[in-house]
């Protein structure tokens, strides 16, 4: 048998599968965002997941929601914050598309001043934790399962 041959074949698929999964989520610089500041385009091809966006929603160290936004539904949690609107309802108050534009590019919608990060930019906005100079606070995945969880929140 020709193990060199394998390894080769191997390490050929790995690359060729990591291609592909990068060829299927748009990066953050390559988000459009359309005249009536929406991204209607999903930025994965993988649909959301619902139950990973409430744990990404409540996780103080990724998207840290409840810092700012209170939620019933996740009324277990502790220190909900009232800076921002409550998220009761909010599938009810937003469409899909403007909702992916609040969390890729918040400034978009509530202008620079706003204290909510842009979940999916190079520059996050106000006040980023070192940690996220050059890079996104949110994977693109993260982004579309946080919407995925957003749009199960009405009244």
């Amino acid at each position: 048998m020709n193990y060199a041959f394998l390894r080769t074949t191997a390490f050929a698929s790995a690359l060729l599968g990591a291609s592909f999964a990068q060829a299927s989520e748009t990066a953050a610089n390559a988000v459009m965002i359309s005249e009536d500041l929406t991204v209607e385009k999903a930025l994965t091809a993988a649909s959301g997941d619902a139950a990973s966006g409430r744990e990404i929603f409540a996780n103080r160290k990724l998207g840290n929601c409840l810092a700012c936004h209170e939620n019933d539904d996740l009324a277990e949690l502790p220190f909900h914050g009232n800076v921002g609107p409550e998220m009761n309802g909010v599938a009810d108050r937003y469409e899909p598309a403007m909702l992916r534009t609040i969390l890729v590019d918040s400034k978009k919608i509530f202008g620079d001043e706003t204290i909510m990060p842009s979940f999916y930019r190079i520059k996050n906005g106000a006040r980023p934790a070192k940690k996220f100079d050059g890079k996104t606070i949110l994977s693109a995945q993260q982004v579309e399962d946080v919407l995925a969880y957003l749009l199960t929140l009405k009244e």
